[in-house]
């Protein structure tokens, strides 16, 4: 939580879309503990929005029933915010297969809406969250996140960064998270079920909700306009995330290999090998400068880039592979994990 010490946060009003998720709460909770003046939570869930009220009691933070997908809420919302991280979407895969209208309503056109709402109500910052299905997309989740760092970057050329900043985070699955496979295979070894997994050969990259904070953290204080920042991070097949559960939890699950389902990738890119041929290296992170060919159509036609032949992408096949142990290791860091070792 290093970067909140960077921030300017005295008299300063954050907001959160989509803050009654996993990240949201993260995000309230390190913002707490600083000096900043209001934390606005902004999402659908009425209940969720209540269990968070009644868990902290906390007079900074106010919470505010809207949908991205209505400009009129946003703005009732937004009315002397200073800040926003932009978490609303809807996530899960198979959601998004059978209603990709609504997922270009909410991840797509929710995204323009915040932005169109920031700049009716002179907010500086904006974080967009994305996600590793954004690259090479082959589902409607990735196809439309895709698109909203498309839209964000679009805007990115023309808003002059004084008057608001734009920037996105791309990172890949975050441990524990609502959704994520983990909570699955806990819940399998506790019921004594079989654990099921898709290829055992399938890797995905592991990080922390913390982890994930600090990704946008990081991008909140280095952005520049437009630029998109990824966290570096090792992976690990789905056979040794399972085998390192069934040993955290001395369990004797037998394991089941259902085959990949739809939309389901072999492994996950944070990079594209065309984003790695302009990608900056900021040791834990790197990041995407904003590609400001503006509307010089020439440039798509006559200039390239001979290095993307010699460039792979990043990945969970390439980046650093944890063994069981090490995965292990990073499991038992987990509150989720602890809770139901206790």
């Amino acid at each position: 939580m290093n970067f909140i010490k960077n921030m300017n946060l005295k008299n300063k009003c954050l907001l959160v879309t989509g803050g009654t998720g996993s990240f949201g709460e993260t995000v309230l909770k390190s913002f707490l503990n600083t000096d900043i003046s209001e934390i606005r939570i902004f999402s659908r869930d009425e209940k969720k929005q209540y269990d968070l009220r009644q868990k902290y009691k906390n007079e900074r933070l106010s919470f505010h029933i809207g949908d991205v997908r209505s400009l009129d809420s946003l703005n009732r919302a937004m009315s002397g915010v200073n800040y926003v991280f932009h978490a609303a979407a809807l996530k899960q895969v198979p959601s998004c297969e059978f209603f990709p209208l609504e997922a270009i309503q909410t991840n797509t056109l929710g995204t323009e809406n915040v932005i169109q709402s920031c700049l009716l109500n002179k907010t500086s910052k904006l974080v967009l969250l994305s996600t590793d299905k954004a690259v090479y997309p082959i589902n409607t989740m990735g196809l439309t996140k895709a698109l909203s760092e498309r839209i964000l970057t679009s805007y990115a050329k023309t808003i002059d960064a004084s008057k608001l900043t734009l920037s996105a985070t791309r990172y890949g699955n975050v441990m524990c998270s609502r959704g994520s496979v983990i909570p699955l295979f806990i819940s399998q070894i506790i019921s004594k079920q079989k654990i099921t997994i898709t290829d055992p050969t399938m890797t995905r990259f592991l990080m922390s909700l913390d982890e994930a904070v600090s990704l946008v953290k990081y991008a909140f204080n280095n952005a520049s306009q437009g630029e998109i920042f990824i966290k570096k991070a090792p992976a690990c097949t789905i056979n040794t995330l399972a085998a390192a559960l069934i040993d955290i939890f001395n369990a004797k699950n037998q394991i089941e290999i259902i085959g990949s389902r739809q939309g389901e990738k072999l492994y996950e890119s944070l990079l594209s090998r065309e984003e790695m041929s302009r990608a900056l290296d900021h040791d834990s992170y790197y990041s995407i400068p904003l590609d400001n060919k503006e509307l010089d159509y020439s440039k798509f036609f006559d200039e390239g880039d001979k290095r993307i032949n010699v460039i792979e992408d990043y990945n969970s096949h390439n980046t650093n592979q944890l063994s069981i142990n090490e995965v292990k290791e990073k499991l038992l860091m987990l509150p989720y994990v602890k809770k139901y070792l206790n």
